[in-house]
This record gives structure tokens, sequence and C-alpha cells, in this order.
């Protein structure tokens, strides 16, 4: 039982880290979306001509 809790406690402890990173990095995190994004586009492309060619 005390084992579960523990668990438990840090599970919300990272959680809330990750939630605080969030927070500190939010324009970061903006640029990195945005850069991800043609990225994405590219391999869907790519994926596109793939199933084009079978």
């Amino acid at each position: 039982m005390v084992g579960k809790i523990i668990k438990v406690l840090i599970g919300l402890a990272l959680i809330g880290l990750g939630a605080w990173a969030i927070y500190l990095w939010w324009a970061d995190l903006l640029v990195l979306i945005r850069g991800g994004i043609g990225f994405a586009l590219i391999l869907a492309g790519l994926i596109t001509f793939a199933l084009v060619a079978d």
C-alpha cells in the first residue's frame, strides 16, 4: 500500500514538473511545433507518392 502511494506521489510530482516546464518554455515549444509541421507535411507527401507508386 505504501509503495503505491509513493508511486502516485512521484507521478504527480513529475506531472507538475512537466506542466511547469511547458509554462516556462511555451514560446520555444510553439517554435518546435511550427517547425515540425513542415516535416509532417513533407512526410505526408512522401507517403502519398509511395501509395500512388503501388
